[in-house]
């Protein structure tokens, strides 16, 4: 899990009302610089005290986390750990260039905690402390300047940093921060459903879904009729005999269709565009977001496929009607969508939520 540490230095009157809501949303660590303001914090929060650019004091009073300036404490983390081993100790390191990225790597294989803060925009500074750090037991929490910047931090070389510090400029940045930490997708439990028939239905607009992800030979995305079944669409990673094959692209079905996107929303195939996010799922259940980067829409002969569960629920999926689009099968098969027959065996989910504008919802729906 991600970890959100809220700077609450220099807030001034908005203090109070930030740390409230910083308590109420559960953020991980509360940052400070005066160690007044960690008293009544309760235990469940990690209370960090970064006097950057103070002296430090003769004791830590509640402090749980203390990140050490080198610049200005002349001490180092494993001196106060021998005096203090209530307390643990990070490092602070700015980057700036290549000299404090090497000292950035260095605390990154070496010390508990490092709270980094890189002056330039570029990712890349972070991305080499990130690789430096890939077998070491400490934890990096990079400074973002806003939630935008913390998303991107999350998710640089699909790792991420472990946490991000962030001063919220108003109310409810709190909230936003925490979101970004918890992106990170839930797998899902796929079902095994049995094909009962296919009909050819004549023609209609189906949409291929283009993303910004190449995509694994056994990952697609979850495409159904009704939103409380779905069939695994395949990508276009397996080889064709008339055409190259197309990696990123998700043949997925017709406009009408759902799939899942963050938080399992579902949207419809008709309402996705050039940024959207949507769920890329493979056969054990694995997920990722995955951004689009186009929906190309045509109209083409279509196919409509019908399956059940062992539970008995019935799901559909409309598919262009053509050999090439595909469907995974249990152990990863790849099956024709035309050669699709009673008895054959697909994967699939059955969400158990209703969905009201996409959203999942406990109420009466009967789709049909």
């Amino acid at each position: 899990m991600k970890l959100s540490w809220l700077d609450v230095r220099g807030l001034g009157e908005a203090k109070e009302a930030i740390l409230q809501e910083a308590l109420h949303y559960r953020v991980e660590g509360i940052v400070v610089d005066d160690l007044a303001d960690l008293e009544g914090l309760p235990p469940t929060v990690s209370k960090v005290y970064f006097p950057q650019g103070k002296e430090l004091p003769a004791e830590f009073g509640d402090a749980t986390i203390v990140i050490v300036d080198p610049e200005h404490h002349g001490t180092t983390t494993a001196e106060l750990a021998l005096k203090h081993p209530e307390v643990d100790f990070g490092r602070f390191v700015e980057i700036i260039d290549a000299k404090t990225l090497e000292d950035a790597c260095e605390s990154a294989r070496t010390e508990q905690w490092s709270l980094l803060l890189f002056r330039d925009p570029t990712k890349i500074p972070l991305e080499i402390v990130i690789a430096a750090a890939a077998r070491s037991q400490g934890s990096l929490v990079t400074i973002a300047q806003d939630v935008e910047e913390a998303e991107i931090i999350f998710g640089v070389l699909e790792h991420g940093s472990d946490g991000v510090m962030m001063k919220p400029a108003a109310v409810g940045e709190t909230s936003k921060l925490k979101a970004a930490a918890l992106a990170e997708v839930p797998d899902l439990n796929l079902t095994e459903l049995e094909i009962t028939d296919t009909e050819h239905i004549g023609m209609g607009e189906r949409a291929c879904v283009d993303t910004c992800t190449h995509f694994r030979e056994d990952e697609g995305i979850l495409v159904g009729s009704h939103s409380k079944g779905m069939i695994l669409c395949v990508s276009e990673t397996h080889p064709l005999p008339y055409m190259p094959t197309r990696p990123f692209r998700v043949n997925a079905g017709a406009i009408h269709s759902y799939t899942l996107s963050k938080d399992e929303r579902t949207h419809y195939l008709s309402e996705l565009k050039s940024g959207s996010k949507v769920m890329a799922v493979d056969v054990k259940g694995q997920t990722r977001m995955v951004t689009v980067g186009r929906v190309k829409i045509e109209s083409r002969p279509l196919i409509s496929i019908n399956a059940v569960s062992p539970d008995g629920r019935k799901v559909n999926l409309i598919l262009q009607d053509d050999w090439h689009v595909r469907v995974l099968g249990p152990g990863g098969v790849v099956l024709n969508s035309t050669e699709l027959k009673p008895g054959d065996k697909v994967l699939g989910y059955l969400p158990t939520e209703d969905r009201h504008v996409g959203y999942p919802i406990d109420e009466f729906c009967l789709e049909k």
